[in-house]
């Protein structure tokens, strides 16, 4: 379309005399192919602009990427390591109450002071762990279940009802949160 209209206005414009049509048609057509060449060196400077504002673009967001990678991963590691702190601080009275427990032991002759005393501080406890979520199984006299018991040893059941079944209880399994944080190691009658 430009061709046409340049055509159409050398048409209507005077040559001087010293030029002819043919001389201004290879002007016009250079000057078209210099036009062509400007215009695709702009395009390709525009593509190589774009192309290096998208390479930006990535380079910024992968950084952007990799310092939140980064970030959470110390975080995450922050809380690993301070995840029993509350656990553990609530567990220092009970650390104290030992304390205290074992100097009355130096100095007491009455062996039933120092048995409530511990009694009292297993009390505390058990008392602050089930706050936390820990709560006992009951494995005596129940069917054994591999998904929570760990059969030491089989023994004779003393009476056919008993087969299959819990018999002795060596260590108390427990659950955290409804999930068995230590299975029961037990005695299985067969």
């Amino acid at each position: 379309m430009l061709k046409k209209k340049k055509k159409e206005d050398m048409d209507h414009t005077e040559l001087p005399d010293d030029m002819s049509a043919e001389g201004a048609l290879m002007n016009d057509e250079t000057a078209e192919n210099a036009t062509a060449e400007n215009s695709g060196s702009s395009a390709e400077d525009k593509l190589k602009g774009e192309l290096s504002q998208a390479n930006d673009k990535y380079l910024r967001l992968y950084a952007e990427f990799d310092n939140f990678r980064r970030r959470t991963q110390k975080e995450r590691a922050d809380e690993r390591s301070n995840a029993g702190k509350e656990v553990i601080v609530s567990l220092l009275p009970v650390l104290d109450d030992f304390e205290r427990a074992i100097k009355a032991m130096e100095n007491s002759t009455d062996i039933n002071a120092v048995k409530e005393g511990v009694a009292l501080v297993q009390h505390k406890l058990k008392n602050i762990l089930t706050q936390k979520g820990l709560k006992e199984m009951t494995s005596k006299g129940e069917a054994f279940d591999a998904e929570i018991h760990e059969a030491i040893t089989n023994i004779s059941a003393p009476t056919n009802d008993l087969k299959g079944k819990v018999i002795d209880e060596l260590e108390k399994g427990y659950y955290l949160n409804d999930k068995v944080a230590r299975f029961a190691k037990v005695v299985v009658g067969s």
